[in-house]
């Protein structure tokens, strides 16, 4: 199967969902190539980034539900071709 490198990223606003996102990236854990968290204190936010290399659908579902979680943003940007 086909796969695309991306990048997903992920704002955090809301502390009590980390569990749940961290439960949600292990499950895509055999895509994922990196991982960096930023917090921001002043502002109360966590920015994470992640690299991934995955089928697009995978890709896909995986953005689609960290945004369907309450205090997540999440965005992806794919590497040409």
């Amino acid at each position: 199967m086909e796969t695309r490198v991306a990048v997903i990223s992920i704002i955090v606003s809301k502390a009590d969902q980390v569990e749940v996102l961290n439960d949600l990236l292990h499950e895509y854990s055999e895509y994922i190539l990196g991982r960096m968290g930023v917090p921001y204190r002043e502002k109360g936010l966590n920015i994470i980034s992640i690299a991934i290399d995955a089928p697009m659908d995978k890709i896909n579902s995986l953005t689609g539900a960290l945004g369907r979680l309450e205090g997540i943003n999440a965005k992806v940007t794919y590497a040409k071709a």
